[in-house]
């Protein structure tokens, strides 16, 4: 699976439930591959 995709569904889900949720801030990560990984933190302003 494309990797840039599945981040993008991973971060539009992430700012859907922190909405739904009344929420400020949440936390996404990804693996890269190789042992890689990156985690991103969104807060809502």
């Amino acid at each position: 699976h494309p990797l840039g995709a599945t981040g993008a569904m991973i971060l539009g889900t992430l700012l859907d439930e922190l909405e739904r949720q009344g929420k400020k801030r949440g936390l996404a990560t990804l693996c890269v591959g190789g042992g890689m990984g990156i985690a991103t933190i969104i807060e809502l302003v």
